[in-house]
C-alpha cells in the first residue's frame, strides 16, 4: 500500500514511516522547516527496504491551497495514496486567560485543521478506489491539560472528525481511527511535558516505563492492515495502562 504522512521526519511520524517501510509499504511523508531530518528518514526507510519508493514534501499543513498541491504532486508522483496518517502536530502551552489569539489559531489550525485538510485530500482517491485508510493521532491530551486548553480542543476535535469520517464514508470502503498515545519519548514531551507529570507517568502507569514512538506506530500499521478492516470510528489508547495524568 501507499502511504501518506504528514508531520514523518521526527517522532512519532518518523517511526510510522519506518515501519510501514519495514512491513513493505511505499511512504510519501511531509516536513515542515527541517529538510535535512527528512532526508534523513528516507535514508533509514530506503536503507529498510531498498526497493521501496520513499518521497518527503515540504509542506505547512495549515494552508489548504498547498496541501492540494503537495497532494496532487504525491498522487502524480506515487499514482494512488490508500492510507493517511495525518500526523504533524504542535504545542505552545499558555493559561487559557492569557493565551493569545495567534497561540490559539497556529496550535487549532496545525493540529485539526490541518489533519482535516489532509484527509479531506485524499478521500476522492479513496473513493474511486473504495478503499482507504485514515489514522488520526490524537493524545491524552484530549482529556484536558492545565495550560494546554489549544492543544487539548485540537486533539479532542479529532476524535469528532474521524467518527465522522468513519460514518460518512464506511460503505466506501473507507475506515477512520484515531491513536491515542500516552507518554512517549519525542521532541515534544521532552520540552513541553512537566516535571510533575513525567514523574506521576512513571510513578503510576502499570507499564513502569516510557513508550517508544514504534509502539504507536505499529499500532498505525496494524490499523491499516486488512486485519483492521472492520474497525472503524475508534480510538485505540496506547498508554501502558495508564489513562489519566494532572
Amino acid at each position: 500500500m501507499i502511504f501518506f504522512v504528514s508531520g514523518g521526519s521526527r517522532g512519532i511520524g518518523e517511526a510510522i514511516v519506518l515501519e510501514a517501510a519495514k512491513q513493505g509499504h511505499d511512504v510519501a511523508f511531509t516536513y515542515n522547516a527541517n529538510r535535512a531530518a527528512a532526508e534523513s528518514v528516507a535514508v533509514k526507510a530506503r536503507d529498510i527496504a531498498p526497493k521501496g519508493r520513499f518521497k518527503f514534501y515540504e509542506l505547512d499543513v495549515r494552508d489548504s491551497a498547498a496541501v492540494e498541491r503537495v497532494g496532487d504532486t504525491v498522487l502524480d508522483d506515487f499514482g494512488s495514496v490508500e492510507v493517511v496518517v495525518p500526523n504533524a502536530g504542535v504545542n505552545l502551552n499558555g493559561l487559557a486567560a492569557h493565551m493569545s489569539d495567534d497561540d490559539w489559531r497556529f496550535v487549532i489550525d496545525t493540529n485539526l485543521t490541518g489533519s482535516f485538510f489532509c484527509a479531506r485530500q485524499f478521500l476522492p482517491t479513496m473513493v474511486a478506489n473504495r478503499f482507504g485508510r485514515i489514522i488520526f493521532v490524537s493524545s491524552l491530551g484530549r482529556a484536558g491539560v492545565s495550560g494546554q486548553a489549544n492543544y487539548a480542543a485540537s486533539k479532542a476535535g479529532l476524535l469528532g472528525l474521524s467518527a465522522t469520517l468513519a460514518k460518512e464514508y464506511g460503505r466506501k470502503g473507507i475506515t477512520s481511527n484515531v491513536v491515542v498515545p500516552g507518554f512517549f519519548d519525542t521532541d515534544m514531551t521532552r520540552s513541553d511535558m512537566s516535571a510533575t507529570n513525567k514523574e506521576f507517568w512513571l510513578k503510576y502507569c502499570p507499564a513502569g516505563r516510557v513508550g517508544n514512538a514504534r509502539e504507536v506506530a505499529t499500532v498505525v500499521l496494524f490499523l491499516a492492515s486488512e486485519g483492521a478492516s472492520y474497525i472503524s470510528g475508534e480510538s485505540i489508547q496506547i498508554t501502558g495502562g495508564l489513562d489519566w495524568a494532572p
